[in-house]
């Protein structure tokens, strides 16, 4: 019972972060607005090389529900590298959505060591990358 009850928390809780999530950064897309803290979740659809100029950063493409598409740039110098990512994987996310012509980047998936910013993470197979 209590795995059931469990499962349909976090169906649940995806569910609101998506729809929630999703709707706000298509808004943010349309009216070409950044700065703005979102969560939802995608599927990643590409695999990009770490960015290494500068702070690291991983770097990946997911499709949202909505079919739109957006950048994620973890920077690896403040929270620990998904290694084990794969495209087809699913993961959920919290950070700061920056538009672009492309579907928008969303980055500061990690915490702030100086305490000036949200702190954003990344959820993937169970495990939290912030």
């Amino acid at each position: 019972m209590k795995h059931i009850l469990f499962s349909i928390l976090i169906s649940l809780a995806s569910t609101s972060v998506n729809a929630n999530g999703v709707s706000d950064i298509a808004s943010a897309y349309s009216t070409q607005s950044s700065d703005i803290q979102v969560s939802s979740y995608g599927t990643v659809i590409k695999l990009l090389p770490d960015d290494n100029k500068g702070s690291r950063h991983q770097r990946f493409i997911l499709k949202l529900t909505n079919n739109q598409t957006v950048l994620i740039a973890h920077n690896i110098d403040l929270a620990p590298k998904i290694s084990s990512l794969r495209k087809g994987d699913t993961v959920e996310f919290n950070g700061e959505y920056e538009w672009n012509s492309k579907g928008g980047v969303v980055h500061w998936t990690h915490h702030d060591p100086a305490g000036m910013h949200q702190g954003g993470w990344l959820k993937h197979n169970g495990s939290v990358y912030e």
